[in-house]
Order: structure tokens, then C-alpha cells, then sequence
């Protein structure tokens, strides 16, 4: 059973930064593109960056220069370095596959952006 556990969200002031993980369990890790989504309160869930399995990156405009994903597939895990942290980057942030799995949506972990 493939499991997906996001953690390192949590409050933080604008301009503040944030480094999320998430464990990978259950699954040949390293031979997929994995990416980071977010979904604000009443918006649909969007990608915000991604990674191929040959470490290969992509970010949406929105968080370009402000957010940084990497992986290490020795741990199975990615992780999206937050920096420079705007209220607009309040969400609850999930990893999954790209492109998505249903499957694989986990709990993710909420970051909030206070101004």
C-alpha cells in the first residue's frame, strides 16, 4: 500500500520560510516524477512544482524563485523549501505523484501566511 505523509507546515509571519517533507512508502520511489500541490480554501488544487526522477525541475509562476523542491531517493522522501512566504501561499500543501495519482492524496500539511 503506497503511503504519502507531508509534514513541516505551520504558521509563519510574510517573508518567513518553511520547509516541507514527505515520506514515500510503498512504491519504487525513485523512478517517478513527484511534485508538490497546494489547495487554498475555495480554489482548486494546483501544482506547484515538480521534480523528474532524474531531479529535472519545474515551478508554477506564482512560486518561482521563492520555492525550491528536491528529493532524495535514498530516504524516499521530497522536500519544498519555502522562502520569502507571502499570505497568498496560505494552503494546505500536498506531494503526490506528477501527474497525479488519486490514490496517493494524503493528508498534507497546512501553512499559513500571516501579514
Amino acid at each position: 500500500q503506497v503511503q504519502l505523509v507531508e509534514s513541516g507546515g505551520g504558521l509563519v509571519q510574510a517573508g518567513g520560510s518553511l520547509r516541507l517533507s514527505c515520506a514515500v512508502s510503498g512504491t519504487i520511489f525513485n523512478i517517478h516524477a513527484m511534485g508538490w500541490y497546494r489547495q487554498a480554501p475555495g480554489k482548486q488544487r494546483e501544482l506547484v512544482a515538480g521534480i523528474s526522477s532524474g531531479g529535472t525541475t519545474n515551478y508554477a509562476e506564482s512560486v518561482k524563485g521563492r520555492f525550491t523542491i528536491s528529493r532524495d531517493n535514498a530516504k524516499n522522501t521530497v522536500y519544498l523549501q519555502m522562502n520569502s512566504l507571502k499570505p497568498e501561499d496560505t494552503a494546505v500543501y500536498y506531494c503526490n505523484r506528477v501527474p497525479d495519482r488519486v490514490d496517493y492524496w494524503g493528508q498534507g500539511t497546512q501553512v499559513t501566511v500571516s501579514s
